[in-house]
Formats: C-alpha cells, sequence, structure tokens
C-alpha cells in the first residue's frame, strides 16, 4: 500500500468515526462556549454593581437603580431619581439627556424607561378609584389626579372624546402645590355619583353638596402613589402597565391606549 493511499485510509477512518459518534458529543461541543456567556454576564452584571457603588458615593442620597451596560457607545445606563443617565464604567463622566434613533426619531431613552417603569395592571387596587365608562368599555386607563391641577384640566378636555374606554381614576391631591386640592378629592369622593361629580367640578367648577366627611381612600392612593414613584398629576397607566406622566395630547393619548392595549394581549397570550 502507497503512502497516499495509506493517509487517505486513515482520513476516511477519521471521518466514519466522527460521523458515527452520537449526536451528544456536538452537543457537548457547544458547552464551553455557553460557560464564556455565563462569565460574560457575570463580569458584566459586576461591572454594573460598580458602577452603582461609585454613583451613590459621588452622589450620595440619589436614587440609583436598574444600572446595566447600554447599547450606546459603550456606557452604562442607570436610573437616576426619576430619569436616565448615562455613564462610563468609572463614572468620570455622567451625560444627562435623551438619545433618538436617528432614522424612526424615537426617543430610545423615554422607550427604556418605560420598559422599566412598568407596573402589572393586576395589581393596581382600582377600589381607590373611581370608574367611568365609555362606550363599550373594552380598553384600559388608569388615572393619578389632582382636583386642581390645571393639566388635569386640559386631559379632562380630551377625555370627553374618548370612547370604548373604563377609566380609573384615583385621586391624588399634591398638597405642596395646591393646598386646598385634599379637601375637594374628598368631597368629590363623598358624592353619590363620583363620576359625575367630577365631570361637573372640571366642566364648571361644581363641587357637590357634602362636608367631605366620609371615609375616602385619599392616604391609602398617597402610598400607593409613592410606590409607584407618581411624581405629577396627570400620571396615566395604560394596560401594559405603561406610566407616562403629563396631559398628552388626544391623538397621542389614543395611540398610547391602542400599544397599550396590544402589548396587554401578547403577554397574556404568552402565560
Amino acid at each position: 500500500m502507497s503512502m497516499r493511499s495509506s493517509v487517505l485510509g486513515l482520513a476516511l477512518a477519521a471521518l466514519s468515526l466522527c460521523l458515527a459518534l452520537p449526536p451528544v458529543a456536538f452537543a457537548q461541543e457547544t458547552k464551553p462556549d455557553a460557560a464564556k456567556d455565563a462569565t460574560a454576564k457575570d463580569a458584566t452584571a459586576k461591572d454594573a454593581a460598580a458602577v452603582k457603588k461609585l454613583l451613590e458615593a459621588k452622589f450620595p442620597g440619589a436614587v440609583v437603580s436598574n444600572v446595566a451596560k447600554s447599547p450606546y457607545f459603550g456606557l452604562y445606563e442607570a436610573q437616576f431619581d426619576e430619569r436616565m443617565v448615562y455613564t462610563d464604567a468609572k463614572v468620570t463622566y455622567v451625560v444627562v439627556g435623551s438619545i433618538y434613533d436617528a432614522n424612526s426619531k424615537q426617543n430610545l431613552t423615554d422607550a427604556r424607561l418605560r420598559q422599566l417603569n412598568r407596573v402589572a395592571w393586576d395589581s393596581l387596587p382600582l377600589d381607590l378609584a373611581f370608574k367611568r365608562v365609555k362606550g363599550d368599555g373594552t380598553r384600559k386607563l388608569a388615572i393619578f389626579a389632582d382636583a386642581d391641577c390645571p393639566y388635569c384640566k386640559r386631559l379632562e378636555g380630551d377625555i370627553k372624546r374618548l370612547d370604548n374606554v373604563t377609566i380609573y381614576t384615583f385621586l391624588y391631591p399634591i398638597d405642596q402645590l395646591h393646598p386646598d386640592s385634599a379637601r375637594k378629592s374628598a368631597i368629590l369622593w363623598c358624592a353619590p355619583d363620583r363620576a359625575k361629580a367630577w365631570d361637573e367640578f372640571f366642566e364648571a367648577g361644581k363641587l357637590p353638596d357634602n362636608k367631605g366627611d366620609c371615609p375616602t381612600p385619599i392616604k391609602d392612593t398617597a402610598l400607593l402613589g409613592e410606590r409607584l414613584h407618581v411624581a405629577a398629576t396627570p400620571t396615566l397607566v395604560f394596560a401594559d402597565g405603561s406610566v407616562v406622566p403629563g396631559a398628552i395630547p388626544l391623538a397621542q393619548l389614543e395611540s398610547e391606549i391602542n400599544k397599550g392595549e396590544a402589548e396587554a394581549k401578547k403577554v397574556a397570550a404568552k402565560k
């Protein structure tokens, strides 16, 4: 047998052996990569923890959470009180502001904050709110509102034109801005028809004829708002748990309600 034939024979025998090996042998070859991925994730988590510690040291008293490696410029993202900031691994520099997708013009920072700050709709204690049903009521919206808030009044003007939605309103007076709001909120809650009383108050400034001395959920709602980091009125919560502060225009409100409904259905379908 020639040397060439021997080499060819050995090669064919080796190939036959490889083809004869059970699939588990090939599966085992992927394990080192999985181990590398796990190691990399651990390292990234440790780096994020180190960044969090540095931020807390350099900004005493700030509430720092959700620190992670961002997909932008090698920076880390961190929820800093109620906003998102970006920083390097050594926290030498901190960037405050929003990052936009240049093609879609989407505010990626706001989208990320909404994702992080979502609440479970089913966890909302809706018994602390009064309910208004418009049309068939199939869509859902929750609002934290202050009776004396001018932006809440602007939102209520747009809500008149909404249809097919059930609205849960949590009375959320902000005493520092509107000292008389808590009194008005109690009077509105003690009305026989809370939804009607609320609508009449925002349409004509008319309060129900009562002393506001019935049991109200206002203190419990304040604790709920604190737990959910509600810092402004109105604050809107959609069906998928997305939280949006501010009186957004009607077209955007409709879009956000529909988006929330669609996302909530996707989540429910996965369960």
